[in-house]
């Protein structure tokens, strides 16, 4: 501990109460990094209960020349809130920041705090006749904070967009401590520039969010959802399509799965079986839905895939037939990542092109990638309606764990050289955080940098929120 450190504790129990700040190893979950990539250390550790007393914080990390690192869920995949400053880093966790403030039935929103868990916020919407379509598989345990610091895409993008597109207002404590307040819910504001869009995604590097104004949905009435065998990846984008001029643009889910990482969820994942008695080389999980009432959906759905396999544009398919099929089916796709865990180690990737790109992106880079590392399994999967992919790579079944890992930078370049080169993105839905940050500033277009760094200078002209995520440290220096 430095000379510098008990000043800081003392001063921030004075901005907040003794028990509402931490010692390091007090708070030993929230430094405490899920997937092992990095080994998080702070100062200290703060749990604010409100906006003022956030922006409290702040101003007292300012006086005492430290910075502050926004944590929510500490469920991210990128190292976001991984402070790595035992020094000057000062987590600011916003759990105890966790009400529904309001539910707006006439406008359709909720007004909720950022460290509110998502399904809780789902639930309060449930319970007011609504959704909230932000539909994320660690829904129980990742908080709103977190969603809006990295517009997570999730689940049902295809139709309800990423977090930022169910953003109508937000609540923002700025790197000199002042508040702004901006959660009225306007859907049409020309006044001023994009802010709310600007924070989303900023992943704490520019302003704190504390609340936000969340777009509601009707609930749907009908779903209709399938599970469908696949010769190659191209015929999930010719029935994309398929689907959305059948069902008049009904597609909530689309997600395409290799029977790689099929086969290890039945394998490991209690619960998961495939729906198919045919094995096929891709899957897809279809589901349409619509909150009209009446039952046509399922026959569109049923009719399309039908008329598709007919005209061998997929390989087979199984239709939910129940309530609990869905869920069976569901769960299934939602236990890929904890099975590529229990097999061991894999090479992650988080990536997204145009849809139109898909298929020849993973015909040429799994075949680059085969000539590496032989007998590597590939375990893609992930948001083919919007052209997200988990671009994940599994060991070998005869190499250790330790040996794959070597593999992990010439992987990397392949999979983001070929990225790069079809116009697409090596961040797509989890952000930068630290991890992405040097491989950002080699590969950006140098103008699309200086518009970072200038953003960055305008808004935390001292490098005081969340430093060494986003924006390359060194850029920020300079000049």
């Amino acid at each position: 501990m430095t000379d510098a450190v008990p000043r800081i504790l003392q001063a921030l129990r004075h901005c907040l109460s003794d028990e509402q700040v931490k010692m390091p190893g007090e708070a030993l979950a929230c430094l405490t990094e899920w997937r092992g990539a990095f080994q998080p250390v702070a100062a200290a550790v703060v749990f604010p209960q409100s906006t003022a007393q956030v922006a409290a914080v702040v101003r007292c990390c300012t006086a005492h020349d430290c910075a502050v690192v926004a944590q929510s869920g500490n469920s991210g995949l990128v190292g976001g809130s991984a402070a790595d400053d035992p020094a000057r880093h000062v987590v600011l966790n916003l759990e105890r920041m966790d009400r529904v403030r309001e539910i707006d039935t006439d406008n359709a929103t909720m007004t909720v705090e950022a460290g509110c868990i998502l399904a809780d916020a789902q639930r309060a919407a449930v319970s007011a006749g609504f959704v909230l379509p932000i539909q994320l598989a660690s829904r129980e345990h990742c908080r709103i904070g977190g969603n809006l610091a990295t517009n997570a895409g999730g689940l049902n993008v295809v139709h309800y967009g990423n977090t930022r597109d169910r953003v109508l207002g937000l609540e923002v404590v700025l790197a000199d401590g002042r508040i702004w307040h901006n959660l009225s819910g306007l859907r049409k504001d020309n006044s001023s520039y994009d802010f709310n869009n600007l924070f989303v995604g900023s992943e704490g590097t520019l302003g704190i969010i504390t609340a936000a104004v969340l777009e509601l949905a009707d609930p749907p009435q009908q779903r209709a959802v399938a599970w469908c065998g696949l010769d190659d990846p191209g015929q999930a984008i010719a029935l994309q399509r398929r689907l959305a001029r059948a069902s008049g643009g009904q597609i909530v889910g689309l997600e395409l799965m290799s029977a790689q990482v099929v086969e290890l969820a039945c394998e490991h994942i209690q619960g998961c079986q495939s729906p198919l008695t045919d094995t096929a080389p891709w899957y897809l999980l279809v589901e349409l839905a619509t909150s009209a009432a009446g039952d046509w959906l399922a026959p569109i759905l049923f009719d399309t895939l039908a008329d598709a396999l007919a005209e061998a544009e997929i390989a087979g398919y199984a239709l939910a037939r129940s309530a609990e099929d869905i869920a069976a089916f569901w769960h299934l796709r939602e236990s890929l990542p904890p099975a590529q865990v229990a097999a061991g180690a894999s090479i992650k990737h988080d990536i997204s092109l145009p849809v139109s790109k898909l298929p020849l992106f993973i015909e040429q880079t799994l075949a680059d990638i085969d000539s590496v590392v032989p007998g590597m399994r590939p375990c893609p999967f992930g948001h083919v309606g919007d052209g997200n992919l988990h671009f994940n790579l599994q060991k070998p079944i005869d190499m250790s764990d330790a040996q794959f890992k070597t593999y992990a930078p010439t992987l990397h370049r392949i999979v983001h050289d070929r990225v790069m080169a079809m116009g697409g993105s090596i961040a797509a839905e989890h952000g930068v955080g630290r991890l992405k940050v040097a491989e950002i500033a080699a590969r950006k277009q140098p103008v699309e940098i200086d518009m970072l760094v200038a953003i960055k200078r305008a808004l935390d002209p001292d490098n005081r929120l969340n430093p060494g995520v986003m924006v390359d440290a060194a850029r920020l220096a300079d000049g």
